[in-house]
């Protein structure tokens, strides 16, 4: 008899475990969703030069534009792989997933490839550790052919 009632209340108590842990869950999935619900989309313009031999290197300048205000941003970066020739990036595009302008500033990686001779379009999506993303477009001028692994860093000035 004793086994028989142990057995009943098992099921019972399953129920508000099962219950608890439905709505641990519920609470987990709405916080995320209100937390990307605030966040904003930027523009960003960058201009960046690229050049190497195998190992390589990337500097430019851009611009964040955020709620009506112009924000100056630094860009720098190394590549690795295959890499010859040296080229200039006019990239636009936006900025998602930013709650506050430092949210751009951060280290992104990407793996590409492209060619230019003479010019060419250049399109890329990145992501850094913040969660910004970043869908840029653009020119590039230059003779350069690039099959590599990038990182980019870009800073606020």
């Amino acid at each position: 008899m004793r086994a028989y009632m142990q057995r009943k209340r098992h099921p019972i108590m399953r129920i508000p475990v099962l219950l608890r842990g439905a709505l641990v869950a519920l609470i987990a999935l709405l916080s995320v969703g209100l937390q990307s619900a605030h966040a904003d989309i930027g523009g960003i313009t960058l201009v960046v030069y690229k050049g190497g031999w195998i190992i390589g290197g990337s500097a430019g300048h851009g611009t964040l534009n955020f709620y009506g205000h112009s924000y100056p941003l630094s860009v720098g970066g190394i590549s690795y792989g295959f890499l010859f020739g040296g080229s200039r990036s006019v990239l636009f595009g936006r900025v998602r997933n930013i709650h506050f302008p430092s949210d751009v500033a951060g280290v992104y990686a990407a793996a590409g490839a492209g060619l230019a001779v003479g010019g060419g379009v250049r399109g890329i999506v990145l992501a850094n550790q913040k969660g910004a993303v970043l869908e840029l477009s653009g020119r590039q001028i230059g003779l350069i052919a690039d099959a590599d692994l990038s990182g980019l860093v870009i800073t606020m000035q």
